[in-house]
């Protein structure tokens, strides 16, 4: 049997859920199709950390610059798709925090001296479980359980194939596999595009018995809220797609981390998370240059902070919209 959106996104993490559900706000109908099961946006933080992720990644101003304005879109996507937004801000522990305030103040974030460190007011979070479940919900937004096969252009639109034999037809057509290969039948420019795409395999370690009123950062680990207490995380491991935790690693994840909090806790079950990433860091978000067919890929570690703006832009893109000022900066033809 087949079945005809108005949109088809392939893949429900961050990236394709917010996509889908800024869609569906304009009216479309949209067919998520998702093999089920935890993704990279699923083991994370949920992070909204324009301010820190400048300062640990050592970014320019344009890029800072960039990551705020994302920010700053997502008390009216909170409001407008039921997600609560957290806006305790966070700390960061290392030497040198006059140094570190320096360069914060001068990329225009907030930041006072704390104790070890320094404490900013422009970082935010989500609690993951929630929110994907709230974007899941949202109005115009269908959501099937399946593993795309193969895609296809036929004239003006465009056919998923399931593994189980089941066929969409739409018009516009959203990649939003993460670090997934190319899917087969992808015309070769944009294959090459997605299989670019460095995988980056993560570790996030719940603990339990310990709380924490905001996030906590350091060189290399850090500790934020969860539901069920905190989680420590997360390593980077480029080039790496398998699921298998390594409990060395986990443990000593999980010291690093408490140690950072000074406590103690129980440690839970390690989840392993492969994100993707491209050479300039940004994801590849908008038009492919295949026509119908639309990019939601690859914000390494930002796919919480970058979820909304990448939704626009993508938006814009299917509708023929003027893109937004930031659209170039995501181009994914930009590296073409």
């Amino acid at each position: 049997m087949a079945f005809s959106p108005d949109v088809i996104v392939i893949g429900a993490g961050v990236l394709g859920l917010c996509t889908a559900a800024e869609l569906g706000a304009r009216g479309h109908s949209v067919t998520v199709l998702d093999p089920g099961g935890a993704n990279a946006s699923s083991v994370a933080a949920g992070m909204i950390a324009p301010a820190l992720e400048s300062l640990l990644e050592d970014v320019g101003p344009e890029r800072a610059a960039l990551l705020k304005r994302a920010r700053d879109l997502w008390p009216d996507f909170a409001e407008a798709f039921g997600l609560r937004l957290y806006r305790e801000g966070a700390e960061w522990r290392g030497e040198d925090a006059d140094e570190a305030i320096r360069r914060l103040r001068a990329l225009g974030f907030a930041a006072t001296a704390s104790a070890g460190g320094l404490t900013t007011s422009d970082d935010w979070r989500v609690e993951v479980g929630p929110a994907l479940a709230a974007l899941r919900r949202a109005s115009g937004v269908s959501i099937i359980r399946g593993r795309a096969a193969a895609v296809s252009g036929e004239g003006r639109r465009w056919r998923v194939a399931a593994e189980d034999g089941r066929v969409w037809f739409a018009p516009a057509l959203v990649l939003a596999t993460g670090a997934e290969p190319a899917i087969a039948g992808l015309p070769s420019p944009v294959a090459a595009l997605v299989d670019a795409i460095t995988p980056i395999r993560g570790q996030l370690t719940p603990v339990t018995g310990v709380s924490l009123p905001r996030v906590v950062r350091a060189e290399g680990v850090y500790a934020a809220p969860a539901e069920t207490g905190v989680v420590i995380g997360a390593t980077m491991e480029p080039g790496r797609r398998d699921l298998t935790p390594d409990a060395a690693e986990a443990e000593a994840q999980a010291r690093v981390g408490l140690a950072l909090l000074g406590a103690s806790a129980s440690v839970g079950p390690t989840r392993v998370g492969v994100r993707g990433a491209t050479s300039d860091g940004l994801p590849l978000a908008g038009p492919s240059g295949e026509p119908g067919l639309h990019l939601a890929l690859a914000p390494r570690r930002n796919g919480w902070l970058l979820g909304p703006l990448v939704a626009r832009v993508v938006a814009d893109g299917v509708e023929g919209q003027p893109p937004a000022a930031e659209a170039a900066a995501l181009d994914p033809l930009r590296f073409v």
